[in-house]
C-alpha cells in the first residue's frame, strides 16, 4: 500500500495535473530532490508520465509537468434511488464515457446488484478497475446501515455487487460521494472550503472544509431536510411548516401547483408554466427561490464557507429564478460579509453517479502498490 506521502503525491497529480514539479513541491511541502525520489516509482510503473517541456515564465530550464498516464483506468459509478439506477462509466478523472438510466423493478438487494451488473456490462465491454455506488442512507464499511428509499437495513451490498462483477466496489452515502466528486474533479476543485446543496426528490447538504469532505455517521439522516425556511409555507410529511423539504423538493412544488390548477403537474411543467407567467406556478416558484436563497445564506453563515455548489435533479429552479435566489442570499447575510460564490452543477442524476465513480477512483488510488 502507499505511504502517506505517496498517496498525497498521487492524489495531487490526479486532481491538479498536469502540474509542474515546482507547484507540487509547494503543495506537498517537499524539496525538489524528495519529490524526484517520490515520483520515480510512479513513473517507472507507468502510473504517472512527464509531459513535453513547457516554459513557465521563470528563469531557467523549461519545466516538464507531471500527469496521470492516459487511459490509466475505467470506473463505474452508480446512483441508486427508490425507483431507478443511474449508471456511468468514467475515466480516471471521472470524465463521462457512457451513461444509462434503468428502472428498478425490485428493492431486493440481490436483484438490485444483478441489475447494476447487467447495466455496467452493457455500457462497458472492457473490465473496470472499480465501481462506486452511492445511495441515500447511512453507509459504513461497505454495508448499508439503513436506506429509507430502498427500505434496507444492515445490507452488505458491496459484497453482493463484488460477487456479481468481480471488481472492487466502494459504497458511500450519496451526499458524501457527490461532495468528493465536486472536490476532486468538479466545480469545487481548487476551492479549500464550500457547501454542497442539492434539491430534487429530497434536500441534501454536504460540506468541505480545509480541502476535506466532512464525514459523519449522521450523513444519511437527511438533516438538511427540515430546516425552517418559511413561516407561511406548506407542511412537509412530518408536519413541519415551511421547512426545506416542504419548500424545495420537486414533489412538494409539484403538489402545490397541482392543487392550485386542479390537475397533475410535473416538476418540469411547473418550471415551464412559471417561465410562461402562469400565476400559481409563479407564486410557488418565487417562494421556493426565496427559500433556496435563505438555505444558501444559512449554510454560509453557519459554516463560514463563502462558496456553494448547487446540484441535484431539481436545480433547474435556480436557472429560472436566479435573481430572486441571489436577492434572498443577500438578505440573509450581513452586508459586511463576503458575497457567496455560487457554482451550479446542472447535470442532474449524472452528477450523483459521477460522485459514486469518484469514490471508486479514490479507493483505487489507496489500493496502488509500488513494490
Amino acid at each position: 500500500m502507499l505511504t502517506d506521502s505517496e498517496r498525497a503525491l498521487a492524489r495531487a497529480v490526479l486532481i491538479h495535473g498536469p502540474i509542474a514539479r515546482s507547484a507540487l513541491t509547494n503543495r506537498l511541502g517537499l524539496s525538489p530532490a524528495s519529490l524526484t525520489r517520490l515520483a520515480k516509482p510512479f513513473l517507472d510503473r507507468g502510473y504517472l508520465i512527464e509531459l513535453d517541456d513547457l516554459a513557465d515564465g521563470s528563469v531557467g530550464r523549461p519545466v516538464r509537468p507531471l500527469d496521470v498516464a492516459p487511459g490509466l483506468g475505467r470506473f463505474g459509478g452508480v446512483k441508486v434511488t427508490g425507483d431507478a439506477i443511474e449508471v456511468v462509466v468514467t475515466d480516471v478523472r471521472a470524465g463521462l464515457l457512457a451513461e444509462r438510466t434503468e428502472p428498478l423493478d425490485s428493492h431486493e438487494p440481490a436483484l438490485v446488484a444483478a441489475a447494476i451488473a447487467r447495466t455496467i456490462r452493457a455500457l462497458s465491454a472492457d473490465p473496470l478497475d472499480g465501481v462506486g455506488v452511492s445511495l441515500g442512507g447511512a453507509v459504513l464499511d461497505g454495508k448499508v446501515r439503513y436506506a429509507p428509499f430502498l427500505e434496507w437495513e444492515d445490507v452488505d451490498f458491496a459484497s453482493l455487487l463484488e460477487a456479481e462483477l468481480g471488481v472492487p466496489v466502494a459504497l458511500e452515502n450519496d451526499l458524501v460521494a457527490l461532495s468528493e466528486a465536486e472536490r476532486w474533479f468538479g466545480l469545487g476543485r481548487g476551492i479549500p472550503g464550500f457547501v454542497v446543496l442539492t434539491i430534487g426528490a429530497g434536500v441534501g447538504y454536504g460540506l468541505v472544509v480545509g480541502g476535506e469532505v466532512v464525514r459523519s455517521d449522521e450523513a444519511g439522516l437527511g438533516l438538511g431536510g427540515h430546516i425552517p425556511l418559511s413561516d407561511s409555507g406548506p407542511l412537509c410529511q412530518a408536519g413541519h411548516r415551511g421547512c426545506s423539504q416542504a419548500m424545495l423538493t420537486s414533489g412538494s412544488i409539484s403538489a402545490q401547483v397541482s392543487a392550485a390548477l386542479q390537475r397533475p403537474v410535473s416538476y418540469d411543467e411547473v418550471l415551464e408554466l412559471a417561465a410562461a407567467g402562469e400565476p400559481a406556478a409563479v407564486t410557488v416558484v418565487e417562494a421556493a427561490a426565496d427559500a433556496l436563497g435563505r438555505f444558501i445564506a444559512l449554510a454560509a453563515n453557519l459554516t463560514f464557507q463563502t462558496a456553494a455548489v448547487l446540484a441535484g435533479e431539481g436545480i433547474g429552479l435556480f436557472a429560472l429564478a436566479e435573481d430572486r435566489v441571489r436577492g434572498a442570499i443577500a438578505a440573509g447575510r450581513d452586508p459586511r460579509s463576503d458575497p457567496v460564490r455560487l457554482y451550479v452543477d446542472d447535470s442532474g442524476f449524472v452528477a450523483w453517479a459521477r460522485g459514486a465513480a469518484a469514490v471508486a477512483i479514490q479507493a483505487a488510488v489507496d489500493r496502488l502498490r509500488l513494490d
